[in-house]
């Protein structure tokens, strides 16, 4: 079992208190929580047994709640599935269920707990935010119920969804919001009939909230930033790393980056999983991270924001994504490009056989551009450079365009795509590129022992490179231009996947 004691380090980026007034800036928090598990089991517990698991979890948040409110924070996020984790059947998980209301109904659940019946969880969270005076966000499990009228109502008679809780500094419940687009093995839960774009206000800045998997997403990821105009985001996430890629601070950050606004990323904390990787991100910078592979404890962090990062003169220009790789000719070559999988989707690569060069590959109508130059070409340690441009199809469907430059797991080049944990060899120059069909594009590297690259050692260009500065040696583990098409997508990415056999 996960040992629960609370990890007092807590990793805090300094903080300077601004003349301009306390709204135009917040103190953020975010808690990676090592989940006290459920036993595995396919018959429902008692309510009381789910209760206990429930407040065990709770116990280790509350400390984390107190000690953020202590250091000054004004909002703290925690984990998905943080309060009971994710070993469930549809009939094991509802002894933890509880039924939460619109946020319309104006209520305090620490002051009037039985308003709406028995909700032990939500009378809790409640009076930790109104005890600390801080914004609390949390993930919880809802139940509705349905009857024979409601053509979807499934057999049971109820709904059952995935879903985040937001409480203001007085304890009032001010957002609920049900996940939308649920990962496959989330079959405990129902998916919401329609996407919800929940949003609540605060004296530091507008805010939207989603979880998880919803950030793959249109609806309602980028609903919430480009129509609703938030200025942050709120994110309970249980995010298992998946190198090269999909690794969770690399992603998330980037995609603060290119979306503009500021995130909250809340992980939940399972070495075994694979699960580690929390943030506080800004458009401009990673404000702090957490990546732990190494032990079993949970990790408070705590930055300063901008409350409106829309007005600040550091606001990322915005980016023309395919503007200088449609400008230039493909690289010619004489070398065979050869294929490789990353997370079931086969690459186009090409070899980098010297220290220095350029580099075209295409695939469909994607083209990737690189430009570099390496340190020394180490004999022991292969990179290269791939394109994909396709409908991924395991585990959810979604539409990629991706360019990337990586390093193969070994010299073999059938192992390029595999995971890769450190690099030797330092690239002094790159720039990378890509005729993106799409605005929407997530740039990202990782260095040796994935850490991520400082942003003073690289920039993205107004039109599409992402490209070295400073000239600074980086042993880079991968680097990548990762690119949603969302018109290409299902309705939802959570249905109709290729199940692995």
């Amino acid at each position: 079992m996960i040992r629960s004691h609370f990890l007092e380090c807590v990793a805090v980026v300094a903080i300077c208190v601004l003349s301009v007034g306390a709204l135009d800036t917040f103190i953020a928090a975010v808690y990676e929580h090592a989940v006290i598990l459920p036993n595995r089991t396919e018959t429902p517990v008692s309510k009381e047994e789910a209760l206990l698991l429930m407040h065990k979890n709770i116990d280790i948040l509350e400390k984390a709640v107190k000690l953020a409110a202590k250091q000054g924070a004004q909002i703290i996020v925690t984990p998905e599935d943080g309060i009971y984790g994710w070993i469930f059947t549809r009939e094991s998980i509802y002894p933890y269920l509880e039924d939460v209301p619109d946020p319309k109904v104006n209520w305090i659940p620490c002051r009037d707990p039985k308003r709406f019946g028995y909700t032990p969880v939500l009378e809790r969270l409640s009076c930790l935010a109104k005890d600390n005076s801080i914004y609390v966000v949390a993930n919880i499990g809802d139940k509705k119920p349905c009857n024979a009228s409601d053509s979807q109502c499934p057999p049971d008679g109820r709904y059952q969804y995935n879903t985040d809780v937001v409480f203001d500094s007085q304890g009032r419940l001010v957002a609920r919001y049900h996940k939308y687009n649920l990962f496959e093995p989330e079959i405990q839960f129902d998916f919401p009939k329609d996407s919800e774009f929940v949003t609540f206000d605060t004296p530091f800045g507008k805010f939207g909230i989603f979880t998880c998997f919803d950030i793959f997403s249109h609806d309602p990821a980028v609903v919430v930033v480009d129509e609703f105009q938030v200025d942050s985001v709120v994110y309970p996430t249980a995010w298992y790393n998946t190198l090269p890629l999909l690794s969770a601070v690399p992603f998330h950050s980037a995609w603060a980056r290119a979306m503009g606004v500021n995130l909250l990323a809340a992980n939940t904390h399972n070495t075994s999983m694979h699960m580690t990787g929390s943030g506080i991100y800004a458009p401009e910078a990673v404000k702090v991270y957490h990546y732990d592979m190494e032990t079993e404890s949970g990790q408070l962090l705590l930055s300063e924001l901008k409350s409106w990062p829309r007005r600040e003169p550091t606001y990322p220009a915005a980016v023309d994504w395919s503007a200088y790789a449609r400008s230039v000719k493909p690289f010619s070559s004489e070398q065979s490009d050869f294929p490789g999988m990353i997370y079931f989707d086969e690459f186009t690569f090409t070899e980098l056989k010297r220290n220095t060069g350029n580099h075209s590959v295409c695939q469909k109508d994607l083209c990737c551009h690189l430009t570099y130059k390496m340190s020394e070409k180490r004999a022991d340690e292969v990179y290269a450079l791939g394109a994909f441009d396709g409908l991924h199809t395991v585990e959810g469907q979604y539409y990629l365009q991706i360019c990337t430059l990586l390093k193969c797991q070994t010299p073999d080049l059938r192992t390029c795509g595999e995971p890769v944990g450190s690099a030797f060899t330092k690239f002094e120059e790159f720039s990378l590129s890509g005729t993106f069909s799409t605005r929407y594009v997530f740039p990202q590297i990782i260095l040796s022992g994935s850490q991520l690259a400082p942003e003073s050692h690289y920039e993205v260009s107004r039109d599409g490179r992402l490209r070295s500065q400073n000239g600074v040696p980086l042993p880079v583990l991968v680097m990548a231009l990762y690119g949603r098409v969302f018109e290409k997508d299902p309705p939802r990415l959570g249905q109709g996947p290729r199940k692995l056999q």
